[in-house]
């Protein structure tokens, strides 16, 4: 279980310099402010609109922890390859090639680095053709920085885009299972790249030298064989246009026997008021109630902060590989949204940073296109094919001054998002949120201990897609 913990004055005090200890709790001088004159409640810029937190739908978690169960898949090994550098010199860690299909499961590291030893580091640039279609596959490729566009012949004879393969994507790897294989499109670079190649006679050479790398391909081959759908998972056997009385197929559900589980995330802080703040400056406003007010505020914006970017469960981190894609040219165009809706049905929400939805602002206004914001919660918000566009400030922007949009699908019944709390907690203050009293320790100053729990859970992988290299500085 991931917790996360806010600044909190729960710490032992320590002494300053003058040998007096800090402040632990409110002074009544700021207690004062809020009990003479005519006044605000106290503000907070922090408060954000926190979109996440109200389009999600919250499922009780009873017992701590909620289990997703799917069908069983077969195809894994999808991911993207890691690399070292040192100077202009790359290399493969030879533990990411467990990342390539069929070398997934290979237990002897020292197999998997005699296969990096083997790649050859080559420069390739912009316009370049790193693989044309009917020629023979001359070795596995491993990009390790750099574009390449995939084309091959549409149904009307043209040059038709096959997608996009950016740093840690592979490709040839066919070359490893299969007699003979030729490229079945073309793939062309569209910056300069920097590659890793294994070529095909140093992948045979190493098939026939190592009797365990090749024991491993021929399991792989076999296990291969077991009846997939187009997701991977486990075929159901249906028999359909038939006449007369044929034998029926035999089948069942096969369930993935080791299903994910996600444990409940905790934020938490003690907050301190002084029983002299509490008795003597509680009117016109009550100092606990506004004090708890703008803790709880700051508990949520960093649950939301927790719910994208959490390493274990947050969203930007528990995408699936299929479902990120890179911007075609590095602003958030109409043609990269409509890339990133069409890999999921009913979308439901987008996320993006403010400066990445000004971006795709700009990207309109220079095509001349104004669509149709959209209503939620009551507000009008910018939209993309009747899809809202919610601003979100979590989402972080790197130093290279890229961003992620976020698309989703939400609710259980839609296999979709979901957010996870538990509810009748004790001292529950909010669905999910409690504040329990501590005490009042000797320096006469009350302690309440303020907790939220929660997470995030995404049903199937095509719930939740991610564009990725956003650029908003263009």
């Amino acid at each position: 279980m991931t917790d996360s913990v806010l600044d909190s004055t729960s710490a032992v005090p320590q002494q300053t310099a003058n040998g007096q200890h800090p402040q632990t709790s409110l002074s009544t001088a700021a207690a004062r402010n809020l009990a003479t004159t005519t006044k605000s409640v106290p503000q907070m810029q922090e408060i954000t609109s926190r979109w996440l937190l109200k389009v999600l739908p919250w499922v009780q978690t009873q017992g701590g922890a909620y289990r997703v169960n799917r069908r069983l898949t077969h195809t894994v090994g999808d991911g993207r390859v890691e690399f070292t550098s040192e100077g202009d010199t790359v290399r493969v860690i030879p533990t990411e090639l467990g990342e390539i299909a069929q070398l997934r499961g290979v237990e002897d590291e020292g197999v998997l680095a005699t296969i990096a030893d083997r790649f050859e580091q080559r420069e390739i640039g912009a316009g370049e053709r790193l693989a044309q279609e009917g020629a023979p596959v001359d070795g596995i490729h491993l990009i390790a920085h750099g574009r390449a566009e995939q084309f091959g012949n549409g149904p009307y004879g043209d040059q038709a885009s096959l997608g996009r393969l950016v740093d840690g994507d592979h490709f040839g790897e066919e070359l490893l299972t299969e007699d003979e294989p030729t490229w079945d499109h073309d793939v062309i670079a569209a910056t300069p790249i920097t590659a890793l190649t294994l070529p095909a006679a140093a992948a045979a050479e190493l098939i026939e030298r190592i009797p365990a790398l090749a024991d491993h391909l021929e399991r792989f081959k076999a296990g291969r064989s077991a009846k997939s759908n187009k997701h991977g998972e486990a075929a159901i056997d249906i028999a359909s246009g038939h006449t007369g009385e044929p034998d029926l197929p035999n089948t069942f559900v096969d369930y993935d026997l080791a299903p994910r589980e996600y444990e409940l995330s905790v934020a938490q802080t003690v907050l301190r008021v002084h029983t002299r703040v509490a008795d003597l400056y509680n009117k016109p406003m009550n100092q606990m109630e506004q004090q708890l007010r703008l803790t709880v505020e700051a508990l949520k914006e960093q649950q939301e902060d927790q719910l994208l970017n959490n390493r274990e469960f947050g969203l930007l981190h528990n995408a699936a590989l299929s479902q990120r894609i890179p911007t075609r040219s590095g602003a958030p165009t109409p043609d990269d949204l409509d890339e990133l809706l069409s890999r999921r049905r009913d979308t439901r929400y987008m996320l993006a940073h403010p400066k990445a939805i000004a971006a795709f602002g700009r990207e309109l206004n220079k095509r001349g296109l104004y669509p149709t914001p959209a209503i939620v919660d009551g507000r009008e918000v910018p939209a993309w094919r009747g899809v809202p566009l919610l601003p979100c400030n979590k989402i972080p922007i790197s130093a290279a001054r890229t961003t992620s949009i976020v698309a989703m699908r939400v609710g259980e019944d839609n296999q979709g998002v979901v957010g996870l709390r538990q509810t009748g907690l004790p001292d529950e203050y909010e669905p999910g949120l409690s504040v329990r009293f501590m005490g009042i320790d000797e320096k006469a100053v009350m302690s309440y201990l303020v907790s939220a729990y929660f997470s995030v859970a995404v049903l199937v992988p095509d719930a939740l897609g991610v564009l990725e290299h956003v650029e908003i500085g263009r």
